[in-house]
């Protein structure tokens, strides 16, 4: 998958997060939110199996968390990669 733009998807309610992708040169990302400590590994761990899923090798993603559970930060990741890879 090619990203062609910044994309983003979700919310800042409470067990939410807004997932922001944008292409790049390398791998980034940008994990915030209260507990975002507590989560970073395996935040890290659940953002890069995402991206090796769709062929993603560059990208920089910004994750502003606020309580979500991981399913919820997968299916806010995989909205963004798409409208981020989805022509204009």
């Amino acid at each position: 998958m090619k990203l062609l733009h910044t994309a983003s998807a979700g919310t800042l309610e409470s067990s939410d997060c807004v997932v922001t992708v944008s292409p790049g040169g390398a791998f980034a990302l940008d994990y915030r939110g209260a507990n975002s400590v507590v989560f970073a590994k395996r935040t890290e761990t659940l953002v890069r199996g995402i991206l090796e899923k769709h062929s993603v090798e560059a990208a920089n993603i910004v994750i502003q968390d606020q309580g979500a559970i991981e399913i919820t930060i997968k299916a806010r990741l995989e909205t963004a990669l798409l409208r981020a890879a989805k022509g204009e």
